[in-house]
């Protein structure tokens, strides 16, 4: 088994390094790819040390079984027919390919079947909001068709990579000096406030992460739910944090919720209000699970229900969800 990580010194290309270190993935030899900037680097992987190759297009990717890419969605359609043209299997984590037909778009815990028809050798991972609400609707699903979803979500400094993590920080000792902070990497200043604004503004006035999870969620489930999402940056290093609702076609009791969250797969639950037991991103950041709890009937809807999830971006919103894409593959025998 030949592994390759495209876009290496990225922080979801680290974590891909770590997961698949703890997962004691199967492997007999790992390429790292990165730009011109990170070759030449050193990575340390299970006791061994790996220099960085630059991307290019050639025939590198000969003999590679797995590509775990994360280089962006340009680099990525750059990329994808150097990647696959001797059957590697590519499994991307930007936006690049999502909604294309062709492409499947994998959550294990929600539909890994798809992963096995992959016309272009491509799997796409889907974008970490997508993937966090979408493990913990399956569980409802499986009781009760959903129809609509409302959601907020409350998305960590990590989800903009690491620079964007070492800024909030950077703004944070800048400001306790005196200092103006350094804002680069979002619209406004991130420490000490919130930002209703993560990705670029559609005519419909949704983001483009809003409307992701719309449309990715319909795919990912197979589902004409409906997904109306607002997306808001908040000043937390790691771990996305969502409000969600949701109106089934049937009322679904709080017990049956927890029942049901209780028994599904990539799911924790913490609910115990009572005993200020619910899941915060200070205690989830570097943890594999989505976390769910606040769960609680709708008020306004007879048929609705609301909780609340908290799950590692890095982790379960990227690197984790394509190593367990590739494990599923391994599993059934559809890979190397």
């Amino acid at each position: 088994m030949k592994v390759a990580i495209v876009g290496v010194s990225g922080a979801v290309g680290q974590e891909f390094l770590r997961v698949l270190d703890q997962r004691n993935f199967p492997m007999d030899e790992l390429v790292l790819f990165g730009s011109s900037r990170s070759a030449g680097r050193i990575y340390t992987f299970r006791g061994k040390e790996y220099t960085v190759k630059e991307l290019k297009q050639n025939d590198d990717f000969k003999g590679i079984d797995l590509a775990f890419v994360s280089a962006g969605a340009g680099t990525s359609k750059t990329f994808e027919k150097t990647i696959t043209q001797y059957g590697t299997v590519m499994i991307d984590n930007s936006s690049a390919f999502r909604m294309d037909n062709d492409v499947p778009l994998v959550v294990p815990e929600v539909n890994p079947e798809d992963a096995l028809d992959r016309p272009r050798g491509v799997i796409a991972n889907p974008n970490c909001t997508t993937i966090q609400m979408v493990v913990a609707l399956k569980a409802i699903e499986k009781i009760a068709h959903i129809k609509r979803v409302h959601v907020s979500t409350y998305q960590a400094a990590s989800g903009a990579g690491a620079t964007a993590m070492a800024e909030l920080k950077k703004q944070y000792e800048q400001l306790l000096k005196g200092e103006e902070p350094t804002v680069e990497k979002f619209a406004y200043q991130l420490a000490y406030n919130v930002i209703p604004h993560v990705d670029v503004f559609m005519e419909n006035g949704y983001t483009k992460e809003e409307m992701k999870m719309y449309n990715e969620t319909r795919k990912i489930m197979h589902s004409d739910i409906e997904v109306s999402a607002t997306c808001v940056r908040v000043p937390v290093m790691r771990a996305h944090s969502e409000a969600t609702w949701i109106e089934t076609e049937r009322p679904v009791s709080v017990e049956e919720a927890r029942e049901a969250f209780a028994k599904a797969e990539g799911v924790v639950l913490q609910d115990d209000p009572a005993n200020k037991v619910y899941p915060m991103p200070l205690f989830v950041a570097d943890h594999d699970p989505v976390y769910v709890g606040r769960i609680r009937k709708d008020i306004s809807n007879p048929n609705g229900l609301t909780f609340w999830t908290v799950s590692d971006q890095i982790k379960k919103g990227a690197a984790l969800n394509a190593v367990q894409i590739a494990e599923y593959l391994l599993k059934v025998g559809n890979i190397g």
